[in-house]
């Protein structure tokens, strides 16, 4: 049974809010976290965009969980020479727990600098690039790096943790998957994709899987799917629009395409215990070896309470017995 872990989301949480469900996550009996990257969120309604460098600070000072993004960019709205001084100190702070989950990113966040969006491709040889020249200022010494997508001149990281930063790459599809098998020490994806988490960990044996998703906790079932349709309708928007949009605004216009019974169909709302653990079997059983869940909305409290007193022993309790 895959180790469970709560999903932190800058774009929908105050700072102090993030920080309050960091500290009820571990209280709750999560085991780690995931935490967004975002410099925009989805649109108004969820509403902040807090910085995720300053937040991983403050969090491993009230919490010992382990801490991942999911996901930063490497490649346009912060240079990985900047990153990387960035994740090594994060890992000073919470003493060995950080892992940096890297992707391509959209353009909703890396365009804010006036930089050309780029097409799939590049923006896979950029995260590859990207990757070494961290890795490189990780290793310690001066680092000078001519690229084709980065330059580095004379550089040092000082504030450097015991053991490298570890990278987890997400991907999406063929070509993402085998960056991410070939330069990752982890995937991580959101979708319950057996066949992807397979190839990884035949092609990557010995390496970590981590897959997360939204619930929207409420006694209401039908309150609690309103709730998911106005804060994350984007969460139903198929293909690669959510790569290619650029604005909140845009993500609204396209999220009126998105009705609550799609809503209903795609995402767990209410309280139902059963729909809750059949939920995270769907990853469990695609082969994850870490399984993060998010709480859509202001019911979090009750969610936390939900899942320390019914999930979270049904998921171990089945892990005992093997069921």
């Amino acid at each position: 049974m895959p180790k469970v872990g709560y999903f932190l989301s800058c774009e929908e949480l105050s700072p102090q809010e993030l920080l309050d469900q960091a500290v009820r996550a571990e209280r709750a009996g999560f085991e780690a976290l995931w935490i967004s990257d975002h410099y925009h969120p989805w649109n108004d309604e969820q509403g902040q965009s807090a910085f995720v460098w300053s937040m991983i600070g403050a969090i491993s000072q009230v919490t010992s969980l382990p801490i991942t993004t999911a996901v930063t960019a490497p490649i346009m709205r912060i240079h990985p020479a900047i990153l990387a001084q960035a994740a090594a100190t994060a890992k000073v702070l919470t003493k060995g727990r950080f892992t940096l989950g890297v992707g391509t990113g959209e353009a909703l966040n890396e365009h804010v600098l006036g930089d050309a969006w780029p097409n799939t491709e590049v923006r896979l040889e950029m995260l590859e690039e990207a990757v070494e020249v961290m890795r490189k200022l990780w290793a310690g010494g001066f680092v000078t790096h001519h690229g084709t997508h980065f330059t580095v001149e004379h550089a040092q990281v000082y504030t450097l943790p015991e053991e490298p930063v570890q990278v987890y790459v997400s991907a999406f599809g063929p070509k993402a998957l085998e960056v991410a098998t070939r330069i990752g020490d982890g995937f991580v994806t959101v979708q319950p994709d057996a066949d992807s988490v397979a190839q990884f960990k035949r092609d990557a044996p010995g390496k970590v899987t981590q897959g997360g998703y939204k619930v929207c906790f409420g006694t209401d079932k039908d309150a609690a799917v309103k709730t998911a349709h106005r804060l994350w309708p984007n969460e139903q928007i198929p293909g690669e629009a959510a790569q290619v949009l650029y604005s909140p605004k845009q993500f609204e216009q396209v999220s009126e395409l998105v009705t609550e019974d799609m809503v209903r169909e795609n995402t767990v709302c209410g309280n139902d215990l059963d729909e809750h653990l059949e939920q995270f079997r769907t990853f469990a059983d695609a082969g994850f070896d870490e399984v993060y869940v998010s709480n859509i909305g202001p019911e979090w409290e009750g969610f936390f309470s939900f899942y320390e007193k019914e999930v979270l022993p049904k998921v171990r309790d089945a892990a005992a017995t093997g069921r």
